[in-house]
């Protein structure tokens, strides 16, 4: 029988559904994978318990001659950044250690429902807060990818939806949940040579899903392939009346509207996005997926995005500053960790509680945040970044009057070594230079893998939509994906 960990979500389902294996059988195979990978730190929980259940239910929907569910089958990690009940939900902080919900979020509700199975929960960057998964409670996540001129060293998989991408990129999962803030699914794809889309902001309910900057989260799926994450989104879309910023849209096809045939579309290249010290890799694979696309039918024009080079400082005003007011809620009193000194009050309480369970880099985002919401700076910080924001939008709102989609590089350079930007919070805030501007209007991006660089590791190429085009996003991505022909993966050494 074939390996099925080396399967995706697409041949899981139709060869679990034609009889070729069992559901039982795929899910036995990749909790054995998971079980021994622990050196790569992807999971913080195994529910090898659940994967089983929903196998065994697919199993017996089929000997009984009942229609499969969508996702019959097919076991998934999810990010630890949604609430499962009955299953610890941790934020990879300490401050949640322990944390049980007892209650489901929309977007792991609708995947079960769906008939996918839970392998675990995986790392991630605290509350979401990283570009390489170096600040999670639970330790780093470490890619499966290794440099090829022999150096061990440990490698980043991204940030924050690391666990997501290196359990993905291992074939420890078929598919996973991430989440897009600033880019957390986007530029994790593109360090481990595999796919992963935001889609419009309000596709995908927030409730349940630990909040981190509620103007810009967004829920989004990660997979080996295109056609995968299409799959995975259409069980993670749609409307939630407990979501006040849900879109109550329909959910279309989007797997059977797959197409990588670009005639007639218009593709435009963002010239502010030749950053000044960016790669000559980088350069050269943007060059060939300009080539890719026109191969595809689609006309190149170059556009402008004049307010580009303002997006990164105005992120890291706005997700700060709403992060300082969601996390307010980490108080020592109702759930998750406390820390009573003796004799202490209640402020002493609330400030030995959150110096206990946040990490340094949370701690940094919420100074920041309240500093810049504070009075006497609200309006020369906050409302300035806000009106940038709206500049931001304007901007793409102008690029699709000459063109449908834009193509970028999805980050300035291959993955980095862990420990080698971590003292630089600048140089870590910089990976995100070409995700942010998208997540600041709340438009669909997805990462597909290109090429890759000289020491052997994945770049990724980023397809920017208008809004509600995840259709179109998809389609120019399988266009570059079928062109590109990656299919490297990471030697095992874990």
């Amino acid at each position: 029988m074939t390996d099925v960990t080396t399967l995706g979500v697409a041949a899981i389902r139709d060869g679990v559904r034609s009889g070729e294996f069992t559901a039982i059988e795929v899910a036995d195979a990749f909790v054995t994978k998971v079980s021994a990978a622990k050196q790569l730190n992807a999971f913080i929980v195994e529910t090898p318990d659940h994967a089983i259940a929903a196998a065994r239910a697919a199993d017996a929907a089929r000997a009984a001659g009942e229609a499969l569910k969508p996702l019959a089958g097919v076991p998934i990690g999810m990010k630890d950044l949604f609430c499962t009940k009955g299953v610890q939900t941790t934020a990879a902080s300490h401050m949640l250690e322990g944390f049980t919900p007892v209650y489901e979020s929309t977007v792991s509700q609708k995947l079960w429902d769906a008939g996918a199975g839970m392998l675990g929960k995986l790392n991630l960057d605290q509350f979401a807060m990283g570009s390489s998964n170096e600040t999670s409670y639970f330790g780093n996540v470490i890619s499966p990818w290794r440099r090829k001129d022999g150096g061990n060293a440990a490698l980043a998989p991204g940030g924050s939806s690391g666990g997501s991408s290196s359990a993905i990129a291992a074939r420890l999962v078929p598919a996973a949940t991430g989440t897009d803030t600033g880019g957390s699914i986007r530029q994790p794809a593109a360090f481990t040579g595999i796919s992963g889309i935001k889609p419009t902001y309000g596709r995908c309910s927030r409730w349940g899903v630990v909040a981190f900057a509620s103007s810009l989260d967004q829920a989004g799926p990660m997979a080996r392939d295109v056609r995968d994450c299409a799959i995975m989104l259409e069980a993670m879309a749609g409307f939630d009346p407990k979501d006040a910023t849900s879109l109550d849209m329909a959910v279309p096809n989007w797997e059977a509207g797959l197409s990588a045939d670009l005639r007639g579309k218009k593709v435009g290249i963002p010239k502010e996005y030749r950053v000044d010290g960016m790669p000559v890799e980088i350069e050269a694979l943007w060059q060939q997926g300009i080539d890719w696309l026109k191969d595809a039918g689609a006309e190149i024009v170059e556009v402008s995005l004049p307010h580009t080079k303002y997006a990164l400082p105005a992120y890291y005003i706005i997700a700060p500053a709403e992060a300082s007011s969601n996390l307010a809620r980490y108080d020592g009193v109702r759930y998750g960790q406390r820390d009573l000194p003796d004799g202490a009050n209640l402020q002493e309480m609330y400030a030995a509680t959150r110096a206990a369970g946040f990490g340094p880099e949370v701690q940094r985002r919420i100074l920041i945040g309240t500093y810049v919401l504070s009075a006497g700076f609200y309006d020369a910080y906050y409302t300035q970044a806000q009106k940038v924001r709206t500049l931001i939008a304007q901007d793409f709102e102008k690029a699709w009057a000459q063109c449908d989609l834009l193509l970028t590089p999805t980050a300035p350079s291959a993955a980095f070594a862990l420990g080698e930007k971590s003292a630089d919070p600048l140089a870590m805030y910089l990976n995100d230079v070409f995700t942010v501007p998208s997540s600041l209007a709340g438009i669909p991006a997805m990462s597909v893998p290109g090429g890759l660089d000289k020491d052997g590791l994945p770049l990724g190429l980023q397809i920017i939509g208008k809004p509600f085009d995840e259709q179109g996003v998809l389609n120019a991505s399988l266009a570059l994906e079928q062109r590109a022909g990656f299919t490297a993966k990471p030697e095992q050494w874990w």
